[in-house]
């Protein structure tokens, strides 16, 4: 596949490391000469110094072969005129990052269309969601749902109350016989590695668990983790994420928002209707106090800097509050972040790189997550009449080293998978696996 990439930010680079192992002919544009000699010294791939809106840059990328055309940069006028261009000039499909939600609106999407850009990403709006679904599952650090609620993936991080610690996964399939979990992978020290039945949970690990809805339990047990009930949330930061959070959980329960912008507090307050908005600095540990932040059940920082969410999230659980979540969009701070004992990282470039990446994989493919703090993803893929995957009992199927096949949805029903599970046509299969394991297995798939 030809893939032509505007923008060389956090994005765009997240995206080439990703397809860089896929055999993708790939072009970057961006305006920065620096942020191009980085990626052009770690990847092999094809860089071009300008502007996405310009026609002879595009020319020069060969639009017209592109199949492609992504627009990350930092400015959304360049990212919807570039993806509006590109599709003039031949490129078969378009994607703009954008940062107003009503774009997203029906009427309005259907005018983009019409212009040429068939798909709009709005990280912002995506990263909400997460945090939404996470402030209903507060044992987890990361969660993903798939069929409906039959099959989960939990994120689980292991402190001194987990007693699984220093037992092995034998260990627990000689106590479970028949276990409706499947630990799927570990990271270790920033390290991510698919486990082998000797190998030991141990404290800090960030175990990554394929559960049917009956070994919940099971897993909130043996990683001492209990799902508490959110009623009372404050946020710092009034941010878009910030403020679309508010709106949403403001319906169902007590919201509390601290921005340190006078003006943005009015704006806000105006645009909320049972949120309590407080002026004031995040960081001021009395302000916390006095704003009743011991007295809940979670906090979120998405403000602008990465130091100040971090800082925060760290002062609200030593004040008493279960559940912290953090933006982190400087992706040097995220390792350092979870090692500090922050519950969840939202980073809403990795969310959106996700959702675009899934472009790039084909049909077989029906969705992928990238997971914050590794390189590691987690895809569902459509096992095709004829493909590999099915020819065989998955013992007998080589499945890269650096990959598990965790579960299948097959029609109405879900289940973890073994050995001798025999891979159908049509099955939807829960794969998790590090980057140098995706060309393989998209080759099993197809």
């Amino acid at each position: 596949m030809k893939i032509i990439i505007a923008g060389a930010g956090e994005v765009g680079m997240h995206l080439a490391k990703m397809l860089s192992n896929e055999k993708h002919d790939i072009v970057i544009i961006d305006p920065d000469p620096d942020k191009l000699h980085v990626i052009e010294s770690g990847y092999d791939l094809m860089t071009l110094r300008g502007s996405a809106t310009s026609f002879e840059i595009l020319k020069d990328a060969n639009i017209k072969r592109c199949d492609l055309f992504i627009a990350v940069s930092y400015s959304e006028a360049t990212n919807i005129l570039g993806a509006i261009l590109a599709k003039k000039l031949g490129a078969k499909k378009t994607i703009s990052r954008i940062d107003s939600s009503e774009f997203l609106l029906a009427h309005n999407k259907e005018n983009f269309t019409a212009l040429g850009i068939d798909y709009m990403i709005y990280p912002e709006r995506i990263a909400s969601k997460e945090i939404i679904t996470l402030l209903n599952k507060t044992s987890t650090s990361d969660f993903v749902d798939y069929a409906g609620g039959k099959m989960a993936l939990y994120v689980i991080k292991l402190d001194r109350d987990a007693p699984v610690i220093n037992r092995s996964l034998m260990d627990i399939a000689r106590e479970k016989i028949h276990p409706e979990f499947r630990a799927v992978a570990i990271t270790r020290e920033g390290k991510t590695f698919i486990p082998r039945g000797s190998d030991k949970f141990l404290l800090n690990d960030l175990v990554y668990v394929l559960t049917s809805p009956s070994g919940i339990h099971d897993i909130l047990k043996y990683s001492g983790k209990e799902d508490v009930p959110v009623k009372n949330l404050m946020i710092l930061g009034g941010s878009r994420i910030g403020i679309r959070t508010a709106k949403d959980m403001e319906k169902r329960i007590n919201v509390k928002l601290i921005e340190a912008n006078r003006e943005k507090c009015d704006i806000i307050t105006e645009s909320v209707v049972n949120t309590l908005v407080i002026h004031g600095d995040g960081r001021d540990i009395d302000l916390l106090r006095e704003s009743g932040v011991n007295n809940m059940d979670a906090f979120l920082a998405v403000t602008g800097s990465a130091e100040t969410n971090i800082l925060a999230c760290l002062t609200a659980k030593k004040l008493g509050v279960k559940k912290v979540i953090c933006e982190v969009e400087n992706f040097d701070y995220v390792g350092f972040a979870e090692n500090m004992g922050i519950d969840t990282i939202i980073n809403k470039k990795i969310s959106a790189a996700s959702r675009i990446f899934r472009f790039t994989m084909g049909d077989s493919v029906s969705s992928i997550k990238f997971m914050t703090g590794t390189d590691a993803e987690i895809l569902e893929y459509i096992a095709r009449p004829g493909s590999p995957v099915t020819k065989g009992l998955l013992k007998d199927i080589d499945i890269p080293r650096d990959a598990m096949v965790g579960g299948v949805i097959r029609g109405k029903s879900c289940f973890l998978t073994h050995g001798n599970t025999q891979i159908k046509p049509n099955d939807i299969v829960i794969v998790f696996a590090l980057p140098q394991a995706i060309y393989k297995l998209g080759r099993l798939f197809r």
